[in-house]
């Protein structure tokens, strides 16, 4: 049975679809993140970062941004798509999950700027609190409209190793 928020077209589909990643100009409306580049990524791109966070590890999304944009030659990665591929990361690897693979992209360990678990992954904060615990971090207790957050996790932040 699917969720109304489910789509026709499976997530692993929409992971690997392939493009170039885009570089542009940061468009007007982002003149907050200054002049320059902006690279508009591939999911699987965002994926592969994901994938290179380890057990007891864990990363922001500006983490995965700054990575992106650093090995695209750009100034900023656009916190839309890759927000977007993060998410499609993570409900490949739930479809991957479900069919027996035993290894999987660990989208748990992404985590907002501030250490906050993400409402929208499969299963949402309770299931991301759950896998992470079970790595060994302390959850917290959400803040009113906030949601949970990982105790001290700027203590397991993964760093990326450049190529």
């Amino acid at each position: 049975m699917r969720s109304k928020f489910s789509s026709r077209t499976p997530w692993r589909e929409k992971l690997e679809r392939q493009q170039d990643p885009k570089i542009v100009d940061i468009p007007p409306r982002m003149a907050h993140f200054g002049k320059g580049t902006m690279v508009i990524p591939r999911p699987l791109d965002v994926d592969r970062l994901i994938r290179h966070v380890g057990h007891g590890k864990l990363v922001t999304v500006l983490q995965l941004r700054e990575e992106l944009a650093k090995r695209n030659r750009a100034n900023v990665a656009c916190p839309l798509t890759t927000g977007i591929f993060i998410r499609i990361a993570a409900e490949a690897a739930e479809e991957d999950r479900r069919d027996g693979a035993k290894a999987i992209t660990p989208y748990w360990r992404v985590l907002s700027s501030e250490g906050g678990l993400n409402p929208k992954f499969p299963g949402g904060v309770a299931a991301q609190g759950r896998r992470l615990s079970l790595e060994g971090h302390r959850v917290g207790k959400a803040r009113g409209k906030k949601p949970p957050i990982v105790i001290d996790f700027e203590k397991s932040l993964a760093k990326f190793s450049s190529y």
